[in-house]
């Protein structure tokens, strides 16, 4: 009779049947949907977490936090990931920080959904060692869509580079470029500045992502007004140490010149000549002028007209050519009025013929100091 009562009254209110269910027993309903629920997430989080730590490597606090973003109680689908990464020579350190930054890719078909993408990578020419740093450099490359982004992308960073093997490099720089929006426009208003191909390809070998910044435009501006000319190549060479380092790192390297007595102008000068000099160290641009300065007693505007010895290794070619010049210096062998620069830019061939071997009864000697075997006159 009750029944018959409930669906009597369920035809005036409704006529989903979970209606009458709710209506007959309200109570009982939601306690059983709500204890199945919460006891299937559970199981399922503990496989995954289970599985997350144990197989992939991932610690506790990871493998929860990616129990969140996704859900697995069977080990079939992240195991065929695993054995595909490792077969294509993947360490688990590799897959670890893989799966750590994108979880969903542990459930993905790597067959049609990852394979595709490192064989395109193989045909431009990439290495299977370079296919492993691009996907370990940024897994996001694998989330990106063959035809829609990736080939694209390639296609456009390829007409800047004289030949697919520099495409890929450069996307192996910076794989993330391959899927960025930014790119084609920024691209495109590089050209339109008057920038020309070959200092964007120059962009491509060195840091790509410098095309994909959101404020490229501003720092444009900026270069610009300092005095260079987008069509010459030092103003991609200044585009890039505006931003691959930080203000407080530029702030660093300023105030480590003005510490040796430079002037803005002359710092600014400075990088007009090689805009690379900001792209040194702090602690490297503070070696030279205190080996420079300090040790040699040289003039330091000379290291101010003459940047790029910046770039120089000290130990390798910095210190022990100039210690030669110094005792060529101190036993009147070359003129005072000599160039200090001209022997640092010279090959090792040609800096050993002019500077070393030339001084018959000195060679000994300067091959020594040459060889750092002894670095007193």
């Amino acid at each position: 009779m009750f029944h018959l009562r409930a669906l009597l009254y369920l035809n005036k209110v409704s006529s989903t049947p979970k209606c009458y269910l709710l209506l007959l027993k309200p109570h009982s309903f939601n306690f059983f949907s709500s204890t199945t629920t919460t006891t299937t997430t559970t199981t399922q989080n503990s496989f995954t977490i289970s599985y997350l730590t144990n197989n992939c490597g991932l610690s506790p606090q990871d493998a929860l936090k990616a129990s969140k973003r996704i859900h697995f109680n069977t080990p079939h689908k992240p195991d065929s990931v695993l054995t595909f990464f490792k077969t294509h020579g993947f360490s688990i350190q590799h897959t670890q920080s893989i799966i750590r930054r994108i979880p969903h890719l542990i459930l993905s078909n790597p067959i049609k959904t990852i394979l595709p993408k490192f064989q395109f990578l193989a045909s431009k020419g990439a290495s299977p060692t370079d296919i492993v740093a691009t996907v370990t450099r940024s897994p996001f490359f694998l989330c990106a869509s063959l035809h829609k982004h990736i080939i694209p992308s390639f296609q456009l960073v390829r007409s800047f580079c004289p030949s697919d093997k520099k495409a890929i490099d450069s996307i192996i720089i910076c794989p993330t470029s391959i899927s960025d929006r930014l790119m084609k426009p920024n691209l495109q208003f590089l050209i339109d500045s008057g920038v020309t191909p070959s200092s964007i390809y120059g962009l491509f070998c060195s840091r790509p992502s410098v095309i994909c910044s959101a404020d490229l435009r501003e720092v444009v501006e900026e270069i610009k007004g300092l005095g260079f000319h987008p069509s010459n190549y030092k103003f991609c060479l200044a585009l890039l140490a505006k931003r691959a380092i930080t203000k407080s790192q530029w702030d660093a390297k300023i105030d480590a010149f003005k510490c040796w007595g430079f002037s803005e102008d002359a710092i600014f000068n400075a990088f007009k000549r090689n805009p690379k000099i900001m792209l040194r160290s702090a602690d490297k641009l503070n070696a030279v002028m205190s080996f420079w300065i300090k040790e040699l007693g040289w003039d330091p505007s000379l290291l101010m007209a003459a940047p790029d010895l910046f770039e120089f290794s000290l130990e390798k070619r910095l210190i022990p050519r100039a210690l030669v010049v110094r005792y060529l210096l101190s036993k009147g062998l070359i003129k005072k009025g000599a160039s200090l620069r001209t022997p640092f830019h010279l090959s090792d061939d040609l800096f050993m013929k002019k500077y070393v071997n030339c001084y018959e009864k000195e060679s000994s000697r300067l091959l020594r100091l040459y060889q750092g075997k002894n670095a007193s006159i």
